[in-house]
């Protein structure tokens, strides 16, 4: 690696230095800038008076954003590790609401996905340890999905046969008017949100929606300890804690070679 493409590289990827610190807080700056102006944006008074400026500025970080990027994947050790990490998909997700703006009307708010990127204030905080334990959740998330779905998959089946019964039971005329509304009042039900905008009327209807509320708590409980015993799972698993030189991350795969955080050949 050239001297040039290792100095862009300590700047971009480490914090170690001042130039790197200064490079991930303007970073940050930016990225705010960038929400604060899609935000301003949704406020008709405000974007009618100020149009030009937003679309200037928006092409403005949008660039600098892109240039950003090309330099993370010319300076990375391993570019196939950066760009489909984490990071580097947010990075490129982040760009591509503005040129798709170019060809689809309104789709430059899709630009909101760069608030993910404020997630490098851990590292430039050097709070990297927390982002370790965001990705143990998310493959906890991820072992459980499975009973997570069948779960789910069942609770869709109560949904629909308590709806078409509370329809049978209640009719039109209490509010039910169709299968598919009963079956709307049946989820809002079962998950404890209650707009109450139908209600059963019937003793027999009430019955059956005291049974629904019980069975309510369930759809919270199962799920969290799922979620519990994936985590206590993955805090069982060994992984490689080896210490990036350029980031600072201790939390990669087991066996690792690079870095999950940035793509540097991981020592040692």
């Amino acid at each position: 690696m050239s001297s040039t493409k290792q100095k862009i590289h300590r700047i971009i990827f480490g914090v170690g230095t001042p130039a790197g610190r200064a490079f991930d807080i303007v970073l940050l700056i930016l990225i705010m800038a960038s929400i604060t102006i899609l935000m301003l944006e949704s406020v008709e008074g405000i974007y009618s008076k100020w149009a030009n400026l937003f679309f200037q500025l928006d092409w403005i970080i949008t660039g600098l954003f892109t240039i950003e990027y090309m330099l993370r994947i010319w300076t990375s050790d391993e570019k196939k590790s950066y760009v489909f990490s984490f990071y580097g998909l947010i990075d490129l997700f982040s760009i591509l609401p503005t040129y798709l703006s170019i060809f689809i009307m309104g789709s430059q708010t899709l630009a909101v996905i760069r608030v993910l990127r404020l997630l490098r204030v851990f590292r430039v905080l050097k709070l990297v340890q927390f982002m370790g334990e965001a990705s143990k959740l998310s493959a906890a998330l991820k072992t459980s999905s499975r009973k997570i779905f069948v779960f789910l998959f069942f609770v869709i089946i109560v949904s629909v046969f308590i709806g078409t019964l509370m329809f049978v039971i209640e009719g039109r005329v209490n509010g039910f008017t169709s299968i598919p509304r009963s079956i709307y009042w049946a989820i809002v039900t079962l998950t404890t949100v209650g707009y109450g905008d139908i209600a059963p009327q019937t003793t027999l209807g009430q019955l059956l929606a005291m049974v629904l509320m019980i069975m309510g708590y369930g759809v919270i409980a199962v799920p969290t300890g799922l979620v519990t015993a994936g985590i206590i799972q993955e805090q069982n698993k060994p992984t490689n804690k080896l210490k990036c030189l350029q980031c600072g991350s201790k939390d990669h795969k087991k066996n690792a070679n690079f870095c999950d955080q940035c793509g540097t050949q991981l020592a040692g």
